[in-house]
């Protein structure tokens, strides 16, 4: 039987009702009692790390749950995290850059549901989760509605429905049907040709601004103010920033100038930007941005976090951006 560390860290699946509403009171024991053909399954050691809302997870949570991971990684076949669903997305992809050359399968879940309500998700996704870190796979991975996606290719797009989270511009890895997978996608298979690392270096100085119709030029003096190091701009369509009647291209062209890692995504969660298409998008090419590519906003604002945990230099920034860590990012034309 395989061994298997299960680490809890609270969200939906541990929550019970409250006096304003729910939240996490149970830990990795209640939860394993409520599934117990988990026992013939594989051998489980078990540890709450925390019990939150995902709502309020941040960065520095992140490093405490890959400090754990990396802890106990030579001594278990696969590790599962249960974990909220709101932020899910954004620690799965944290996780793909803070631990790098990963050998064993990291497997994150959670549910819509709490694990004890009736007609609850939180049974089979845990289930799932297991068998999935029983498997000889590699890597950071979200299990969730009988789905396996890669870790920083995942996005929560519903609230409620079971079927909450889909792989963003990237195949699912595979399906799970009773109990049974079905790879979709090839994933890495276990290998001792790469040593495991723990990079959790970070800046929390990023943040992201949606691009509105009309928008006021002067919103760049106040994220400079408030001196952050990297500025995400959420555009429209491939990408681009308006130059007429409302000009954008002067500001975040002085971002740049002042050493702010600028980049342009795009508020469309598939196909990811090109910025060599459209005029718009290749007065700002030409400045010094960076293009997000296919990557997810989860996986972008956790990579330029972590770059900007590695490096001041925005020309190395540049070149994190654009390296492909863990299938992050497919570059086609910017």
């Amino acid at each position: 039987m395989k061994n298997i560390f299960f680490l809890s860290t609270g969200g939906t699946i541990a929550s019970s009702k409250g006096e304003e509403g729910l939240t996490p009171t149970l830990n990795t024991e209640d939860m394993m009692r409520s599934i117990p053909e988990l026992s013939k399954l594989c051998k489980i050691k078990s540890k709450m790390i925390m019990n939150i809302d995902s709502c309020n997870m941040q960065p520095e949570d992140w490093v405490i749950i890959a400090e754990n991971i990396f802890e106990v990684m030579e001594d278990y076949d696969g590790i599962v995290i249960a974990h909220g669903t709101g932020t899910m997305a954004y620690t799965s992809s944290a996780l793909s850059f803070m631990l790098q050359n990963i050998n064993k399968p990291v497997v994150i879940t959670g549910s819509q549901m709490p694990i004890g309500a009736k007609g609850t998700d939180a049974k089979k996704n845990l289930m799932d989760a297991f068998i999935v870190a029983c498997e000889d796979i590699a890597g950071i991975f979200i299990v969730f509605d009988g789905k396996i996606i890669k870790g920083c290719r995942a996005s929560k797009l519903r609230t409620k429905s079971f079927n909450a989270f889909e792989s963003i511009n990237y195949p699912y890895i595979g399906m799970i049907n009773n109990k049974n997978i079905e790879y979709i996608y090839k994933p890495h298979f276990k290998t001792k040709e790469k040593i495991p690392k723990l990079i959790t270096a970070y800046s929390p100085n990023v943040i992201i601004l949606k691009l509105i119709p009309g928008i006021n030029s002067k919103i760049f003096n106040a994220l400079m103010a408030l001196n952050y190091k990297g500025v995400i701009i959420e555009s429209f369509g491939g990408g681009g920033l308006p130059f007429k009647r409302h000009n954008l291209i002067p500001k975040v062209q002085e971002m740049v100038k002042k050493g702010i890692s600028v980049v342009i995504t795009t508020q469309c969660p598939y196909e990811g930007t090109n910025l060599r298409k459209y005029e718009v998008g290749q007065k700002v090419f030409k400045k010094g941005i960076i293009p997000a590519y296919d990557m997810t906003t989860e996986s972008l604002v956790t990579k330029l976090m972590w770059a900007l945990g590695q490096t001041d230099d925005p020309e190395k920034i540049k070149k994190i951006m654009a390296y492909n860590y863990a299938d992050e990012v497919k570059i086609k034309l910017g």
